[in-house]
């Protein structure tokens, strides 16, 4: 009989799973799995990477999670529709601002309400039901088993058997097949894969001995019983499941229902429109933003400017883009009134006349940019083409404008757009903090009981390499050189490689922040930043790229910190700020003290 795993955990289960996404998939295909879901720990972080690859592949992708309810019990949610999937990111994201950004949980009560379009399944040993059953006490479990029953609906909740060769699995199974009888449930088989191959299970060992600060010796307790979590093959999951093959057809079952929904293409993220005083247009305001800011810029609306703003405008029809340069101008204006509270400007000077950050690369061509306030090169004046940032033909994205600030600017700035927009609305886009060669070399030669003094010293000198280099690394000193074949220096080498390049934990990207028409937590989950009164999406660039959202970059720039002091101290002297856009670029006194 054919099978499809359900639960399913890639290294995105942060010190928890032992293979990439792209180990995983290629096995299932080797494997011939018609379907694969990856159910990580409490996030979406590989979703879109891992719907993107299994579809490359020839593999349908399930999306789905392993989340941890109040009080610590597992459960496995797959989305069947579009619906369940905005559901499952609503219930990670409650998890993460309610129950903490380390230490996620979703409380109960949230569940009835976000249920529509999602599968339940029991979960592993640590789930609820399963927990209850393998301890004898069924009265409870059935009495929990109702209750997810009644919130999700009876053909939607399946008790979870899995048989991992660990002692108490055989008797747990039946007697949650014999609750599913009496509830008129369905049952399903899962693997609780956690790697790809079974000789990944050591290096799962040591990151689960990584998580809880223990070497191997010590977390015996933590660690899992065997080597049996990895993706078996459908024969033998059908060994494991011949006693009761109803298990095994209710993934196909299940898989089958799953495939209404492509992450891929059902997103449907919309980059909001700005709000717009009455009788404008999106296009006619920004339009009358640009004349008045032309007229304050070159004393009138000249010719040359109008022919310019009519060729800019053109583009910006053909493509749609008023309302995107309209939430650029209002990010530039959040930033001005950060300014104005910071006492590094007024409400009387024009926004473009000290334009709190600068454009770079090739967004500067636009008049319309220049004045409202999203760059301070002049386009007439170098007579600079708009041809790289914005032409007649077919655009796949939004064009990509990079603002830079002032660090205390930028700090507040993110902080104020929060407030805004709201969290749910704006997020700052994810990345990804990975194992280079000395990260690996200090938590591994900790799991796997080395000395430590060793291991501080081989890790200083290994610096931030690949960790995949560390064999070639300890060859080229002396002092480790011996010990490169000795045990537990061996293992070093071999789990290093391994390591090489795996997620540690969520980070913020530098500056890059995706604004949505609509609740963000409905496309992808959202959490707490380590740093105060910020949040970020679970998806890095990447991710949030083949999803098109639109990431609206604004970055810190230590320079510009410097050149806001100096502007400071020259106003403070002479009482004269000057200009940087009206500075006279051929000024040869600036050359000559640039040769010097």
């Amino acid at each position: 009989m054919s099978y499809a795993e359900l639960h399913c955990h890639s290294n995105f289960s942060f010190q928890e799973g032992a293979s990439f996404i792209h180990e995983l998939l290629p096995r299932a295909v080797e494997l011939g799995y018609p379907a694969l879901a990856l159910t990580d720990h409490d996030n979406l972080c590989g979703a879109m990477e891992f719907a993107r690859t299994a579809r490359s592949l020839g593999v349908q992708p399930i999306i789905g999670a392993e989340v941890t309810m109040k009080g610590g019990d597992h459960l496995t949610l797959l989305a069947e529709t579009r619906e369940g999937y905005s559901n499952l990111c609503r219930l990670i994201s409650i998890s993460r601002v309610t129950g903490g950004r380390r230490e996620p949980e979703v409380d109960p009560q949230f569940l009835p309400t976000h249920a529509q379009g999602l599968i339940l399944l029991t979960g592993c040993a640590k789930g609820e039901v399963p927990s209850l059953a393998q301890q004898g006490r069924l009265d409870k479990a059935l009495e929990a088993a109702r209750s997810y029953i009644h919130w999700f609906g009876a053909g939607n909740v399946y008790l979870e058997l899995q048989q991992n060769l660990v002692r108490g699995d055989t008797q747990r199974n039946r007697r949650l097949v014999e609750l599913a009888r009496r509830l008129g449930a369905g049952v399903v088989a899962t693997n609780n894969v956690h790697y790809h191959l079974r000789g990944r299970h050591q290096l799962h060992d040591c990151l689960v001995a990584i998580k809880h600060l223990k070497g191997l010796e010590e977390s015996h307790r933590e660690r899992r019983a065997n080597s049996e979590f990895y993706l078996k093959p459908p024969r033998e999951m059908s060994g494991l499941f011949h006693w009761c093959p109803e298990a095994l057809a209710s993934t196909l079952h299940i898989a089958e229902r799953c495939s209404v929904f492509d992450l891929t293409r059902d997103l449907d993220y919309r980059f909001p429109d700005s709000p717009v005083p009455e009788g404008f247009t999106q296009e006619s305001y920004l339009r009358h933003l640009c004349e008045q800011a032309a007229v304050r810029r070159y004393g009138s609306l000249t010719e040359r400017v109008q022919a310019r703003l009519g060729e800019e405008f053109r583009l910006i029809r053909r493509h749609n883009l008023a309302g995107f340069f309209l939430i650029y101008h209002d990010i530039i204006r959040i930033a001005r009134e950060v300014m104005i509270s910071l006492g590094l400007s007024d409400r009387e000077t024009p926004l473009e006349a000290k334009s709190p950050g600068r454009g770079r690369g090739s967004s500067v061509s636009m008049l319309v940019g220049y004045l409202i306030g999203l760059s301070h090169i002049d386009p007439l004046e170098f007579n600079l083409s708009l041809e790289r940032f914005l032409h007649d033909g077919e655009m796949a994205s939004v064009p990509d404008i990079d603002l830079d600030f002032p660090r205390n600017i930028r700090e507040e700035l993110i902080r104020r757009v929060h407030q805004k927009y709201g969290w749910e609305r704006a997020a700052l886009t994810g990345m990804f903090s990975t194992y280079k060669l000395r990260g690996a070399v200090r938590d591994l030669g900790k799991a796997l009981g080395l000395p430590l003094d060793q291991v501080d010293r081989l890790a200083k000198r290994a610096g931030y390499n690949r960790a995949s280099n560390l064999a070639q690394e300890m060859t080229s000193h002396s002092e480790p050189h011996g010990k490169r074949d000795a045990p537990g220096w061996r293992d070093l080498v071999r789990l290093a490689a391994e390591l090489d390049g795996f997620p540690k934990y969520l980070a913020q990207h530098p500056g890059g922040m995706v604004i949505g028409s609509t609740h963000l937590t409905g496309l992808v989950p959202v959490q707490p930043s380590a740093i105060a009164d910020r949040y970020v999406m679970q998806w890095d660039k990447d991710s949030i790229d083949d999803a098109g959202f639109v990431k609206i970059d604004f970055l810190a720039l230590g320079t510009l910190s410097q050149m806001q002091d100096t502007l400071e101290l020259i106003e403070k002297r002479t009482g004269h700020h000057p200009d940087l856009s009206h500075i006279d670029f051929e000024d040869e006194a600036v050359y000559n003290m640039l040769h010097r």
